[in-house]
């Protein structure tokens, strides 16, 4: 297919097979999509990205889009990568508590630019993740007990719609678009501008201690009861390795003093410890360990094999336990359709998933972030969220062009039910 029509439009540097940076650009974030597209766009502005959904659908080729494409899962083959790296601009307004920042912008940048003023966003563990795709995807942060998720963060988007339209979706232009961005991900629209709130968190005590796993089995067994106790200013975790400790990861809103007042009685169940390291740093400094889940279910109750799944000989090398609640499960009438708000726990393992049938069967759902199965995009929502989510696409992409994704398909019109 002849591309000049492309370049011809098209500000930001084009690649195509057999050019310098082709294989350079059509690289993504997973080694395992050796994507192939017929042509890669890095974007300059909106124009550039009105130019390639355009272009894309004239010849009727795949669209891909990605920012530093952590969000990725399915290879960009045959058709136009759009890359929007190169929008990475980050403006904050510290009166307002709003950060304004372009698609290709990471947390990283955000983080910085947002201390100087005391304040943070709700970023996610690894700050080279990019802002939009996290954040239409739903964003958990180990700040989402207290302030909810990400998207509900979100105070405006600019995108650029199907039909090669530059449109805001806010609270008061397109309340339907803008619903379904925050957590329906990229199914919508390419982000060329977004603004997300601020919070004053400047500093926090956080860390991790790590207990003899023999204790594991039953620390986890009190903390499914336990942590219905813990105030929002309080996120932890549990991480289960191959090795002799488990880890208890903690990051709280407020003093020492009162962090360990309220995490003793989960401490006295996990015996003595091996290594403690909690302090206080500042929010742009936290260095948690976390585990990246190839398989994820939001589950009511922990299953009393978890600590079993882990041994020398087990393909499971990790499982992370989160507690979420919190702010998240007190959304305002409002907000999006992002996660099982009613799920107390999920349940992240480094496996194989026939390795992981025994969870599997507890599980209430996923999470947008953290979902690898393109087949499994509803299980991320609730039944309701998801035939709305349909209908949004419906409105806003009813050929379905933002399909190189986690896709969710438009609802089908009555006539078509009705033909079938």
């Amino acid at each position: 297919m002849n591309t000049q029509d492309l370049r011809n439009g098209f500000r930001g540097p084009v690649h195509r097979p057999g050019d310098e940076q082709y294989d350079a650009q059509r690289a993504a974030f997973n080694p395992n999509l050796d994507a192939r597209p017929l042509v890669v766009a890095e974007a300059t502005g909106p124009a550039d990205v009105r130019a390639a959904v355009t272009w894309a659908r004239a010849h009727d080729v795949p669209l891909a889009v990605h920012a530093t494409g952590h969000g990725t899962h399915v290879a960009a083959t045959g058709g136009l990568l759009l890359k929007t790296h190169r929008m990475s601009t980050v403006l904050v307004d510290p009166d307002r508590r709003i950060a304004k920042v372009g698609p290709g912008a990471r947390w990283g940048d955000v983080i910085a630019a947002a201390a100087p003023f005391g304040l943070a966003p709700l970023s996610g563990t690894a700050p080279g993740v990019g802002v939009a795709g996290y954040t239409f995807g739903g964003g958990f942060s180990l700040l989402s007990r207290k302030f909810g998720f990400a998207a509900d963060s979100l105070v405006r988007a600019d995108l650029v719609t199907a039909d090669g339209e530059l449109v805001t979706a806010s609270r008061g232009h397109n309340p339907d678009l803008f619903w379904g961005v925050r957590g329906g991900g990229g199914n919508f629209g390419v982000a060329t501008s977004l603004e997300v709130k601020l919070f004053r968190v400047s500093e926090v005590y956080a860390g991790v201690t790590r207990f003899p796993v023999e204790r594991a089995a039953e620390t986890l067994a009190f903390f499914q009861q336990w942590a219905a106790t813990e105030p929002d200013e309080l996120t932890t975790a549990i991480i289960l390795g191959q090795g002799p400790t488990f880890t208890v990861k903690t990051l709280h809103i407020g003093a020492p003093a009162d962090a360990h007042r309220l995490l003793r009685p989960l401490w006295s169940v996990a015996g003595r410890p091996v290594e403690q390291d909690l302090r206080t740093v500042r929010y742009a400094d936290i260095k948690l360990p976390s585990v990246a889940p190839r398989n994820f279910d939001m589950v009511d109750a922990l299953p009393d094999n978890l600590v079993d799944l882990v041994g020398p000989d087990s393909p499971v090398t990790a499982i992370e336990v989160k507690h979420w609640g919190g702010a998240m499960s007190r959304p305002a009438p409002s907000a999006g359709p992002a996660g099982h708000r009613d799920v107390p726990f999920s349940i992240g393992i480094n496996a194989p998933a026939e390795a992981v049938a025994s969870v599997r069967k507890h599980s209430r759902g996923s999470f947008l972030n953290f979902l690898h199965d393109r087949d499994a995009v509803a299980t991320a929502f609730t039944p309701a969220n998801f035939r709305r989510l349909r209908e949004v696409k419906r409105a806003w992409d009813p050929e379905n062009v933002f399909r190189t994704n986690l896709n969710i398909e438009p609802a089908r019109q009555h006539a078509e039910l009705l033909a079938r």
